[in-house]
């Protein structure tokens, strides 16, 4: 008999240790993989329209529209507009959008109704199946994939960021929009957004990522977009910024700002101590 519950005990011991494992690998988030779409910094499915100096870092595509405008005075990587580049792209994107659908969300993820602002996550499955709210700034913290399902619209309140630290990487963020997405002024976004329908990069927004949308259209504003490398993909090719690019961030952080205007001041200071000396021999003379 004190066998028998020894034995049932060891039982109940390793099962809960099972359960208790078992989500955590059940959840893990995984690469959603992006193939043909990854060496895109913009993808849209009609037309990426763009007003101002955006500089856009990584290659631009639509399709099955064919339609870019507004570059110049917009620079950008390699254009692919309707092609088979452009094509494999879109197929390629929406395999990934239905992979990062279908990942499992728990329950402890489930921030509906929650502002992502001033929390801080860990590489997971997070779902929302309202319209989010990100005012302030989301911290991603760790080495791993974090994945956003966003049920509704996807909205950032104007000077929003995400910022990573710990070891996360920019190409390992993704926010799957069931809807459309839309990065508000002065925002500075990371990862690859994947929009069933339309992405809209309101005025000054940075992203290091990606703006791909499904369906619908592509809209910049003096936007600065860079696509991540890491996780298979190298990062993009050179492009020349535009002309003027006032007000764009760079990679590095926020926009440089004119130097201190050390040369005029410096010859200014020079000929000022040649006058004093001038003024002063006579006097010392007399002494």
């Amino acid at each position: 008999m004190l066998k028998s519950a020894r034995i049932v005990s060891f039982l109940v011991l390793i099962t809960s240790v099972i359960v208790g494992a078992w989500p955590a690998a059940a959840f893990a988030a995984t690469d959603p993989g992006l193939g043909g779409a990854g060496p895109f910094a913009v993808l849209a499915g009609t037309t990426v329209t763009n007003t101002g100096p955006s500089w856009v870092s990584g290659e631009l595509g639509v399709s099955p529209g064919s339609a870019v405008t507004g570059f110049p005075p917009g620079t950008s990587g390699a254009q692919h507009k309707g092609d088979s580049v452009a094509n494999t792209a879109q197929t390629n994107l929406t395999a990934a959008y239905t992979n990062a659908a279908a990942q499992p969300c728990p329950l402890t993820n489930d921030l509906t109704g929650q502002n992502l602002g001033g929390k801080t996550l860990v590489p997971g499955v997070y779902c929302q199946t309202t319209a989010p709210t990100l005012t302030g700034t989301l911290t991603l913290n760790g080495n791993g994939i974090y994945i956003f399902q966003i049920g509704s619209t996807l909205v950032t309140a104007s000077g929003a960021s995400v910022s990573l630290i710990g070891g996360a990487q920019l190409c390992q963020v993704f926010w799957q929009v069931s809807s459309s997405a839309t990065i508000a002024t002065t925002t500075n976004f990371v990862g690859t957004i994947m929009a069933l329908t339309t992405i809209t990069m309101q005025t000054g927004a940075f992203l290091q990522g990606r703006a791909l949308a499904r369906n619908g259209a592509v809209g910049l504003d003096t936007n600065r977009i860079i696509q991540p490398a890491g996780c298979g993909f190298a990062g993009p090719s050179a492009v020349p910024s535009p002309a003027p690019a006032v007000g764009l961030p760079n990679a590095g952080g926020p926009p440089q700002q004119p130097g201190f205007p050390w040369l005029p001041l410096g010859i200014a200071g020079t000929i000022v101590a040649l006058l004093l000396g001038v003024r002063m021999r006579p006097n010392h003379r007399d002494s």
